[in-house]
Parts: C-alpha cells; sequence; structure tokens
C-alpha cells in the first residue's frame, strides 16, 4: 500500500519533514496554494551565536499569489545565505566533511521561482541523506476545484488509489478523516519526537533547520537522525 505525504516546499526545513518524506514512497510537493508570509517557505531557523536565529529567501510577492510564482528579490541570496552558514557553522564537528557538497547544491540551485529552488535543494539534500523516495508537485496533478481535505483525497487518489495519506499530527485538528475513508483512503499521523544531538553548547535548541543535523553530526548521523 503505497504511503504519501504532502507539504509546501519549505526553505531547507527541519528534521521532521525529512522523517515525513522518509516515512513515505511518494512525496508531494504543494506548490500552486498561496504563499503564506512569515512561513517557512521562505525562511528557517539556524544555529547563531547567541541562539536560534532566521536565514530568509527574499521574495517579492504579492498577496494571494502561488508558492510556485513567487520569484526571489535578490540574485545574491545565495552566497549571503552560504556565507552565514559557514560563519555559524565552522566550529560545527563536520562542517569540514560537509561543506563542500552543501556549497555545490547551492551553486546548482535553479533561477525561477521560489518552488522550484527550495524543491531542488530539499531533493538533493534528500538524495544525499539516503532518503529514497519518489517526488511529484500538485501543480500537475488534476484535481479539479476541489481544496482542503478535498483536494488531498484527490491528490492521494491519482498518485496512489487505495493508499495512505501521511499527515503531520497537526492535521488531526482540522482534516476529516471521514472524507479519507469515503476514498478509500487511510489516514495516518506521523509521531516526531525531535532526536537530541551534540550542538556545541549546555542547551539544546529543537526545531532548527535539517542544515544543523548535518554540520553537527555529517551525512550519516543526521541521516540515522531522521530515520530513527
Amino acid at each position: 500500500m503505497t504511503t504519501v505525504a504532502i507539504h509546501q516546499p519549505n526553505y531547507a526545513p527541519w528534521l521532521g519533514y525529512f522523517h515525513k518524506m522518509a516515512c513515505a514512497e511518494v512525496f508531494v510537493f504543494l506548490d500552486d496554494v498561496q504563499f503564506s508570509k512569515g512561513s517557512y517557505i521562505n525562511r528557517v531557523q539556524i544555529l547563531g551565536a547567541n541562539g536560534a536565529r532566521w536565514l530568509t529567501q527574499p521574495v517579492s510577492v504579492t498577496l494571494g499569489t502561488p508558492i510556485n510564482e513567487v520569484t526571489v528579490a535578490e540574485a545574491s541570496w545565495t552566497r549571503a545565505h552560504l556565507d552565514t552558514l559557514r560563519g555559524a557553522y565552522r566550529a560545527a564537528n563536520a562542517f569540514a566533511a560537509v561543506w563542500p557538497e552543501l556549497e555545490a547544491m547551492y551553486a546548482k540551485l535553479p533561477e525561477g521561482n521560489l518552488s522550484t529552488m527550495n524543491r531542488s535543494l530539499i531533493e538533493a539534500l534528500a538524495d544525499r541523506l539516503g532518503i529514497a523516495v519518489g517526488f511529484s508537485e500538485s501543480s500537475s496533478i488534476k484535481t479539479g476545484n476541489t481544496s482542503g481535505d478535498d483536494r488531498l483525497v484527490a491528490i492521494v487518489e491519482q498518485l496512489a488509489p487505495g493508499g495512505t495519506y501521511l499527515s503531520g499530527k497537526g492535521g488531526d485538528k482540522y482534516q476529516d478523516p471521514a472524507k479519507f475513508a469515503a476514498a478509500g483512503i487511510d489516514l495516518a499521523y506521523t509521531q516526531v519526537q525531535h532526536g537530541v544531538y551534540d550542538q556545541g553548547r549546555s542547551d539544546f535548541i529543537p526545531g532548527l533547520s535539517v542544515l544543523d543535523a548535518i554540520f553537527h553530526l555529517g551525512w550519516g548521523g543526521a541521516s540515522a537522525l531522521i530515520k530513527a
């Protein structure tokens, strides 16, 4: 039975995002929904000298614009972010081993919309972390004028009839299980227990970008943490 997970194409997202991906056979980027200002679509937290700090992609967007039509406002953002990441993590245990590959990933990011850039980075990271999953995007799936739960059901019906939709735990507050059951789709929820690892400080800060775990644990260590 095929398991499908669906999520917006966030920027260098946290460990839980990749854990959800690792638990699925198909991962769908929800790329044609409205861009939300102040969300994790174009920003993420990393570890700075004084704790968590934001790393934000500059975007040019108007109200109501779908994610796959949002463009970046500054072409030099990748270099600026790499400079910030180097400064933040150059003392991390796995920095020397990780940095050349991560720098190459950023160098290969395609020009164009925000969704394409973020998807490219997510897929490159997932591949390097050994996460075997098929990727798709909602904009290429015919679901008519559906929205909300009905859209999620329609996506799973198109990709994996009779399969399982894997939702984040927060989805149980607003999703209607009856709609999935009526379509013959199982509804499951991820149960993410954030792994604790050495960040080089006395107190652990959860919820940071997957890059934090990669810099501190290396590719193999971060992969093991995600799949645990």
